[in-house]
């Protein structure tokens, strides 16, 4: 099956291969992506090996969905696989062959539950950064008790400068435009106070560009860690060791949470009772707190998108990531960031890039 490459509608690529859970739930996370997107908003291209796709594609009957097509990749790239070996050795992987497409313009977003070294590498060799940008970040959708937040740099670039982490601010803020539809997100850089001169040079060197861009971004100041869960901002700019660590710590705090409330709310028949009596308020708080609904982790600032979906992303994740994807295609994401970077040199009186 040919893959669909009409430039009257956009194409999602799909690498079907790189999930930890199987092509499987990749299929089925397609197919309840499908149900829940616009009829007729963007075509799907699946890369892998065919012989596996298509069985599983009639098995959740969609075999025939005229938003669906096929790219057939031999190899996968295996989470074992170094980075650029993988890349080298595989050379006709779903992950290859997908990240091409994106490059050929047959398709706006890349989405990937595969290695994440590979997918970065092969997504900034191949693709390249947008003039202004010298280095991409991974953006994180993080829940909040009322709303969400974006947190960039979550990982990709763990020693920036100063220019760096303004274009950092530039790609995260696009990204809650795009993926939380919030208009004008509000900006703030994560430090130690919120007094001027606190925190490491480098935050201090890029709070005082960042000053500066008040006609494209919407910038408040340094934020201190307590105030990331408060709704004071919606994009947490930080470098991308500050940035993983954080993310990381967040996940795992969740996690705890989420086991330490079930444990104890089971501890008795008394406590059970009162649980289910509560059942509207947890159900409320989950579907807020939820992974699924913001599953997918940009690599920004690259010219094309590539979508970054966790390992053990089940079909609901997957569901998740597909969507931000089109939500990108569809508020038009890469003009907005290039036209950003634009302003900001003008602004900045020399380019972002150093």
């Amino acid at each position: 099956m040919a893959p669909k490459t009409g430039v009257s509608k956009p194409s999602i690529a799909v690498d079907a291969m790189g999930s930890d859970l199987g092509p499987s739930e990749v299929i089925s996370g397609l197919k309840l992506a499908l149900k829940q997107l616009p009829q007729g908003q963007e075509n799907f291209i699946l890369v892998g090996q065919e012989a596996v796709i298509k069985p599983l594609l009639r098995q959740e009957k969609i075999a025939d969905h005229p938003r669906i097509g096929i790219l057939h990749a031999s190899e996968v790239v295996s989470m074992e696989d170094k980075p650029l070996r993988g890349l080298k050795t595989k050379k006709d992987s779903s992950m290859v062959r997908a990240i091409e497409l994106v490059k050929e313009k047959k398709a706006r977003v890349l989405v990937s539950c595969g290695n994440t070294g590979s997918l970065m590498a092969g997504g900034t060799l191949k693709l390249r950064t947008i003039p202004g940008i010298t280095r991409p970040a991974l953006g994180a959708v993080i829940p909040s008790e009322s709303s969400h937040w974006v947190l960039i740099d979550a990982g990709a670039n763990p020693n920036p400068n100063p220019e760096q982490m303004v274009a950092n601010a530039i790609l995260g803020k696009n990204y809650a435009k795009a993926a939380l539809d919030i208009k004008e997100p509000r900006i703030g850089l994560l430090s130690i106070g919120t007094e001027e001169g606190k925190g490491t040079e480098l935050v201090h060197q890029t709070h005082l560009l960042l000053r500066r861009l008040d006609p494209i971004i919407n910038y408040l100041g340094p934020i201190e860690g307590f105030q990331v869960f408060n709704y004071t901002v919606d994009v947490v700019v930080c470098d991308g060791f500050v940035g993983n660590i954080l993310l990381k710590s967040c996940e795992s705090l969740f996690t705890t949470l989420s086991r330490f409330l079930k444990k104890e709310l089971t501890a008795n028949p008394i406590r059970m009772l009162g649980a289910g009596l509560s059942w509207g308020a947890f159900r409320s708080m989950k579907k807020q707190l939820s992974p699924h609904r913001y599953s997918g982790a940009p690599l920004l600032g690259l010219n094309g998108n590539i979508l970054k979906a966790h390992g053990s992303s089940d079909r609901r994740a997957i569901a998740g990531a597909l969507r931000i994807a089109s939500e990108i295609i569809e508020r038009d994401m890469d003009h907005m960031i290039r036209s950003d970077v634009e302003k900001s040199n003008a602004l900045l009186k020399g380019p972002i890039a150093v």
